[in-house]
């Protein structure tokens, strides 16, 4: 549960910097296809911060399922490979990093199928 916690707090907290360095620091350096790529990364990183943290309560209530536990590695997972290659993507331009983007996607489906699941077992 803490684990959960604390990792959705500093994803929380780095989308808020993340998301206030794109809209001050790069506004004038990427144009708005890249700032909008950006903001994309970054509001999903919060998305699923906040899922992390949910994550957590469910195991406080929950301590045992594995569902839960592995739904928030795999959020983990998914602002990794999805906000992370977005972020890169937006300031090297890169266009085949937009390739791992889909990945974390993925990730981030599953994870929540997987609440869906630990929910109907648990609940």
């Amino acid at each position: 549960m803490k684990t959960f916690i604390m990792i959705g707090a500093i994803n929380a907290f780095l989308a808020v910097a993340l998301g206030a360095f794109g809209a001050h620091g790069l506004k004038d350096k990427l144009d708005a296809h890249y700032l909008d790529i950006w903001k994309t990364g970054v509001q999903y990183q919060m998305f699923h911060a906040t899922g992390l943290m949910v994550v957590a309560l469910l195991l406080g209530k929950a301590a045992t399922s594995s569902l839960f536990t592995w739904s928030g590695w795999l959020m983990l997972a998914g602002i990794i490979l999805f906000s992370g290659s977005l972020y890169v993507l937006s300031l090297t331009k890169i266009g085949p990093l937009g390739a791992i983007t889909p990945i974390g996607g993925v990730c981030f489906l599953a994870a929540w199928v997987l609440m869906i699941l630990g929910a109907m077992k648990e609940f």
